[in-house]
Parts: structure tokens; C-alpha cells; sequence
């Protein structure tokens, strides 16, 4: 098990950047692969992006790709989601999730560790 802590949110005009960031502590940091999930109010939880434990590949959802970067720094125990060319749709609370040596998935129940959330709120 590892606990994850959230920060980096916050209010941002549309077209701006924002970096979320995602620190671990307990079991061994690089077994995990760590995936970004997103919640707007009134609707259900989204995949975003993920990291694979094994060799740190990355994926997308099509309505981020090209805007948003996954990354993850094994030494520092933290994956981070930099946010470029935000936009009104982008606003929802965001939430890092991680999963033991697990396949890089959307399916946000294959991830046994959560994060408490920081919210994106994109302002026209």
C-alpha cells in the first residue's frame, strides 16, 4: 500500500498551464503504475493518464492528449500531470491513483491507492 498526497491545482484562465503533483509514501515507489483520474461535478470519474511501473511508458485520454504530460520521478517518489492549453472542460477535481504492478489501465478499480483530490478550476 502506498498513501498519495495531491497538490498543485488551483484557478487558471483558459489556455493557461497548471502542474498537478503526486507524492508517495509507504511500499516501494517504482512497482506502481500511477494514473491521473478527473471528476466534474455531476459526472463520473474519467481517466486522464498513466505511467507504466515497468519502463515508465505513457498513455493518454484522446481529449488530453497533446496538452497534458504524465511523468514520474522514481527517486523523489512523486509522478507529476503538467497541464498546457486548459480548457473550460478541463475543470474538475483531479485525483493521482496507483496500482501495484499493474497493466496501464482506464478501468479506475484496478488501482488499489488514492489520492485526496485537488481541484482545476479553467475560467473563460
Amino acid at each position: 500500500q502506498v498513501q498519495l498526497v495531491n497538490s498543485g491545482g488551483g484557478l487558471v484562465q483558459a489556455g493557461g498551464s497548471l502542474r498537478l503533483t503526486c507524492t508517495a509514501s509507504g511500499r516501494t515507489f517504482s512497482d506502481y503504475t500511477m494514473g491521473w483520474f478527473r471528476q466534474a461535478p455531476g459526472k463520473g470519474r474519467e481517466f486522464v493518464a498513466a505511467t507504466y511501473w515497468a519502463g515508465g511508458s505513457t498513455y493518454y485520454a484522446d481529449s488530453v492528449k497533446g496538452r497534458f504530460t504524465i511523468s514520474r520521478d522514481n527517486v523523489r517518489r512523486t509522478t507529476y500531470l503538467q497541464m498546457n492549453s486548459l480548457k473550460l472542460e478541463d475543470t474538475a477535481g483531479y485525483y493521482c491513483a496507483a496500482g501495484f504492478r499493474i497493466q496501464p489501465t482506464m478501468a479506475d478499480g484496478a488501482y488499489g491507492d488514492w489520492g485526496q483530490g485537488t481541484q482545476v478550476t479553467v475560467s473563460a
